[in-house]
């Protein structure tokens, strides 16, 4: 059954592609990006101001990185990026590459990505068109010591829906593409960092809408968007389906949790025509917690 809660607007942008909220808690701030608008996003929660940055390259992800520094890290076209904490009124510095990515071929970027519990960076990777359903995406691991990537899975076409169990050793992974519309649970090694035992944990060809972004709560569900649906769902750890909750747009990206106490669950989108507050930033309050977003560590 859909639930329909209270869900409020953050702020008045409307990105193209809303992607990867992260929750900055030092800063009670959301950052997130705009992935076609080649932007970084931050709404601070406690003056509601938004701003943005220009970036040289599309990003699909980011993470806040363990510097002391506030600094973030960008899964972009060629490779994983950083930058130092951004500053109002001040354009971001050159991003200064961590590692680079050798695709399969030119016309591929960094898709969706985030931290394990360890703080290890994880990003998978697409073909822009994704109307050829070509299965090149692979999902890579940064070694920031050895400023290099490694890959852990292949045949991917749209990698997404990334998220770790409370205790780091499940790990979720979704393909997103109209011809797959799976998501994978594997059995995630915290020691190396290596996923291994995939198995299918939801076919949501049973499910409205297409598996994209997703989130781990503090009881262990996986929330994930249901994009084309207008939905956010939630699965328990055995991957049932016991929540859909309804927001205002066809095409929700990600969500993320944040606030105070991280029981708001922020949700970006996807510009529609037609749709008047599609690419914006909604947030809602589920009746659950989630878990802090782990940062980058070297």
């Amino acid at each position: 059954m859909i639930e329909t809660v209270a869900v409020d607007r953050i702020g008045e942008m409307r990105c193209e592609v809303g992607e990867s909220p992260v929750w900055h808690a030092d800063e009670n701030a959301l950052y997130w990006t705009d992935i076609p608008g080649r932007a970084l996003w931050r709404w601070h929660a406690s003056t509601g101001r938004a701003e943005a940055w220009a970036l040289p390259q599309m990003t699909g992800s980011i993470a806040i990185l363990d510097d002391g520094d506030g600094g973030v890290a960008l899964a972009m076209e060629t490779g994983i990026y950083r930058v130092p904490r951004p500053e109002g009124g001040v354009a971001l510095p050159e991003p200064t590459l961590i590692a680079s990515v050798e695709h399969p071929r030119s016309d591929m970027r960094f898709n969706d990505g985030r931290c394990d519990r360890q703080g290890r960076f994880l990003a998978g990777t697409m073909v822009l068109d994704m109307s050829l359903a070509a299965p090149l995406g692979q999902l890579y691991r940064l070694d920031f010591e050895q400023s290099r990537v490694e890959r852990l899975c292949d045949s991917l076409i749209v990698s997404n829906g990334l998220a770790f169990s409370p205790d780091g050793r499940t790990m979720y992974l979704s393909d997103s593409h109209p011809s797959r519309r799976m998501i994978w649970a594997f059995d995630y090694d915290i020691d190396e960092g290596v996923p291994h035992g995939r198995r299918l944990f939801v076919d949501m060809n049973e499910h409205p809408g297409r598996p994209d972004g997703a989130a781990v709560d503090a009881e262990g569900c996986y929330w994930i968007c249901g994009n084309d649906a207008g939905l956010v769902h939630r699965f328990t750890p055995a991957g049932r389906l016991v929540r859909s909750i309804e927001v205002p747009v066809s095409k929700p990206a990600m969500c993320a949790f944040g606030g105070a106490r991280l029981e708001t669950l922020f949700v970006t989108s996807i510009r529609k025509e037609r749709e008047p507050l599609s690419g914006a930033v909604f947030a809602l309050n589920p009746g659950v917690a989630g878990l802090p977003e782990p940062r980058l560590r070297r």
